[in-house]
């Protein structure tokens, strides 16, 4: 089976301030256990633990709405990512010689570039199908990036409604194959009380 799209969540504000050294960032890509409105189409909530296998092994690099060039990255140790009991923390001081971070400090600073977001995909989720809209839970995911965003958008929304279509083509098969053990178990019953 193909690997789902890539998600993209956010909207949390970023914490921006610059000074002679650099520019310092830091705020929360991720909230745990806050459910979100998904467009209307479904809610999701976002588990603690849910980025602690992503942290020990994805190089995760801080871009400008997800796309770009790297300000900064795990690899190199100019972003660290953590894991606490509120969500997905970022601390990052981006070059302030380098033209791209020139190029947005006055725009965050302004707060037009100012909530932050990250691009996943869900590797361990549970869907509730009985509650209207349905409710996602994510325990675990891959992470891509978190980003500084001007817009924070929800254009995973169609992915992991295509997950949630997957997660009741699922139950359907799970449940037509349960009954149809339960109907092979009775004829096998009734066919051996006929010899």
């Amino acid at each position: 089976m193909p690997k789902p799209d890539i998600e993209k969540r956010g909207g949390i504000p970023a914490e921006v301030r610059a000074d002679d050294t650099g520019v310092k960032v830091s705020g929360y890509a991720a909230v745990f256990n806050q459910e979100a409105n998904i467009g209307g189409y479904f809610r999701e909530v976002i588990l603690p633990g849910a980025f602690r296998k992503a942290l020990g092994s994805n190089d995760v690099p801080f871009l400008i709405n997800h796309t770009g060039l790297p300000l900064a990255r795990t690899r190199s140790g100019t972003l660290k990512l953590t894991e606490d009991s509120h969500g997905l923390k970022i601390e990052t001081e981006l070059d302030s010689s380098d033209p791209d971070v020139q190029r947005i400090v006055p725009k965050m600073k302004r707060g037009d570039l100012d909530k932050m977001s990250f691009a996943f995909r869900a590797t361990v989720q549970r869907w509730d199908d009985t509650q209207d809209p349905p409710l996602r839970t994510v325990e675990e995911v891959e992470l891509f990036d978190v980003s500084v965003v001007t817009d924070p958008a929800y254009d995973g929304t169609s992915i992991a409604l295509r997950s949630l279509d997957e997660a009741r083509k699922e139950g359907r098969r799970q449940h037509n194959a349960a009954a149809f053990a339960r109907r092979k178990a009775e004829a096998e019953a009734r066919f051996r009380n006929i010899i």
